[in-house]
């Protein structure tokens, strides 16, 4: 999906989950290619507060989305 489409998506995700889920996981937009958005993971979890759902557009080289959601790291809370 395209960058809008894939805003969108994660808005209704956000809107449709649960405060449980929203407190375990990561809901964001990544590039749909991989290697991209392997390397977009990689460097958010070293400091999600510094990306926005914006931040992923510079890892990407296609313009294909898509919204993800995987477990926050809980040792740290």
């Amino acid at each position: 999906m395209n960058f809008k489409e894939a805003k969108q998506h994660k808005k209704e995700s956000l809107e449709n989950a649960d405060d449980t889920v929203l407190n375990l996981f990561h809901v964001v937009i990544t590039p749909a290619n991989t290697d991209e958005s392997a390397k977009f993971i990689e460097d958010f979890l070293k400091s999600p507060e510094s990306f926005d759902d914006e931040s992923c557009q510079e890892y990407c080289s296609d313009g294909e989305y898509e919204v993800v959601s995987f477990k926050k790291d809980t040792e740290s809370n």
